[in-house]
């Protein structure tokens, strides 16, 4: 029942979009305008609005052409560089010592008090590779 009600109210609506009225509006809403007015339409805030237009366009245009031929090459271009650096970082941490055996100095890894999770000495953020505490013994 709701089916067929609602493809009554859908062919309704089709029809008075092709009514011809509609079909004008809509046709001259779409079609190109050509920059010469004539009669009362001859006047400064016309031809205005037509230049505010027209340079909307071009702006637009320029903005297109920007964002495919410049921008996203510079941002494969940056995202290459930032993979090369990120493997050569890695390269870097390869011929460092192990992490046990580095000097721990005094203002790394402060504690006030335990945290609420897991064994209470790792951050939120502790990464195994990178972090590193030596425990008083």
């Amino acid at each position: 029942m709701m089916s067929q009600r609602s493809l009554r109210i859908s062919q309704r609506f089709a029809s008075q979009l092709r009514a011809p009225a509609v079909r004008q509006t809509v046709q001259r809403r779409l079609a190109s305008t050509e920059s010469s007015f004539q009669g009362a339409a001859d006047n400064a805030f016309n031809r205005e609005r037509q230049a505010v237009k027209e340079h909307a366009a071009a702006t637009s245009d320029l903005w297109r052409k920007l964002s495919f031929y410049v921008a996203i090459p510079a941002l494969i271009i940056s995202g290459v560089n930032a993979k090369i650096l990120y493997d050569a970082h890695w390269v870097h941490w390869d011929h460092m010592a192990p992490l046990e055996e580095r000097p721990e100095y005094p203002y790394q890894n402060i504690r006030t008090k335990n945290y609420f999770w897991g064994d209470g000495d790792k951050t939120l953020f502790w990464n195994e590779y990178v972090n590193y505490h030596k425990k008083p013994e």
